[in-house]
């Protein structure tokens, strides 16, 4: 490694990390762009909460705050939110009534289509751009390094962040 040009102290890194750090740029700016969709709805910790929440499923409050990262103080505030803006409705547990449960309503489920459908329709602009054998490279690549991701220490602690 060799020093950059930039802060002092600051290390240029090896070619492969450099290539992935500003794969990782594009690609949150993809995810960035595709939040255009929300239109000012939500605040994009309110959306990665409905983003989850929509692939959980139905479920009590502490496991959206567990799959979060959060305590359960913050995700009561976070779901009041969701909850006045009609996009999370709470219920209960019929088997045990003092467990919360909170759920997508269709505004919300609306909402995270819109998200994930401007995100696709863009990754899909850029994949268009790509031969098909260089789409096929970046497909297993991207597999790759998802799986890897998933398997290090830091990725293991924080899981991939829905957003």
């Amino acid at each position: 490694m060799k020093r950059t040009g930039g802060a002092p102290g600051r290390i240029e890194p090896p070619e492969d990390v450099a290539a992935l750090e500003q794969l990782t740029r594009a690609l949150v700016g993809i995810t960035l762009a595709s939040l255009d969709a929300l239109d000012g709805a939500l605040t994009v910790p309110r959306f990665r909460a409905l983003l989850t929440l929509d692939a959980l499923g139905r479920v009590p409050s502490s496991a959206l705050a567990a799959e979060l990262g959060m305590v359960a103080s913050s995700v009561t505030r976070l779901v009041d939110r969701l909850q006045a803006s009609g996009h999370v409705a709470r219920g209960a547990d019929p088997a045990n009534r003092s467990v919360v449960t909170v759920e997508v309503t269709d505004a919300g489920r609306d909402l995270v289509t819109a998200v994930l459908n401007r995100r696709h329709a863009l990754l899909e602009a850029v994949l268009d751009r790509m031969e098909p054998d260089q789409r096929e490279d970046v497909r297993r690549a991207a597999r790759a390094v998802t799986q890897r991701a998933a398997q290090t220490s830091v990725a293991a602690a924080t899981s991939p962040l829905p957003l």
